[in-house]
């Protein structure tokens, strides 16, 4: 374990480990509301958010928390306007936020800073950034968990929520907030055009083994745990970005376990 003996490396993976428990939940939450595309729209929107972050001259993932929230709360406002196109929100603020990005991005003068936000820099997180993404990890651990019932309730139908007691719009909000968190600290490390992939490849391959919502939760942390750790111990000793790497990691795992169940069920209608 060699990889382990540079501070760089013992950062990078304390970051992974944190980012891999917070994303599934997050990424559960979304998936079953069958919203996965507000990953994509909130990344982008983060590097709207950095470039401002660089041009102001604070920290880039600062800016990005600033945009990723203000852009989800305005996917919030925007459903509402016009619930029965609802969908349409998230892409106005994905072209919104992209559009924005490249802009400002020709404004700044550090393009490389910029550019490490694209596909992550896991092994640069300074120390600041490491604090950062510390606590917004533990803050939105315990929002997640004290709200575990209600969100519970509500991604499988709002009504019945409303009618069992649940303040579904504070719960929703709460819950809007948690995801800006999570994506705009995670842009940095994965890299904001591959975040989306931590929110939803995990709990793509809990869904194959998983048969209750809590074991399909548990078996989403271990899966992005296990796809953050092989990812940064290949892309250490191959030399390759570790932001796409983890991704490659978790696309693969995903492909083998449908692969491995498709064999066993043929296995089993065989007999």
């Amino acid at each position: 374990m060699r990889v382990l003996q540079y501070a760089f490396m013992q950062r990078a993976f304390l970051v992974g480990v944190l980012l891999a428990i917070i994303a599934p939940c997050i990424g559960m939450i979304i998936v079953l509301k069958r919203k996965s595309m507000i990953g994509d729209a909130l990344s982008h929107t983060s590097l709207a958010g950095v470039a401002i972050g660089l041009l102001i001259g604070i920290n880039p993932i600062l800016g990005a928390t600033g945009a990723c929230i203000v852009a989800a709360l305005s996917i919030e406002f925007i459903q509402k306007k016009i619930p029965r196109y609802s969908e349409m929100a998230i892409a106005i603020i994905m072209s919104t936020g992209i559009g924005l990005a490249g802009v400002l991005s020709g404004l700044t003068k550090s393009s490389a800073n910029f550019n490490s936000f694209l596909f992550g820099s896991i092994v640069a997180i300074s120390n600041l950034e490491l604090w950062l993404v510390i606590i917004v990890s533990l803050c939105v651990l315990a929002a997640f968990l004290l709200l575990y019932k209600d969100l519970f309730y509500i991604c499988f139908d709002e009504m019945l929520a409303r009618i069992a007691g649940v303040p579904v719009k504070s719960v929703n909000f709460i819950f809007t907030l948690l995801t800006a968190l999570t994506i705009s600290i995670a842009s940095r490390t994965v890299g904001a055009l591959v975040v989306s992939s931590l929110l939803v490849i995990p709990v793509a391959c809990g869904m194959q083994i998983g048969r209750s919502y809590k074991m399909t939760l548990l078996y989403s942390v271990g899966f992005a745990v296990c796809f953050t750790i092989a990812g940064l111990v290949l892309s250490y000793y191959a030399k390759l970005k570790p932001g796409g790497t983890i991704v490659l990691t978790g696309v693969i795992s995903f492909l083998v376990i449908i692969i491995l169940k498709t064999i066993l069920k043929f296995c089993k209608t065989a007999d």
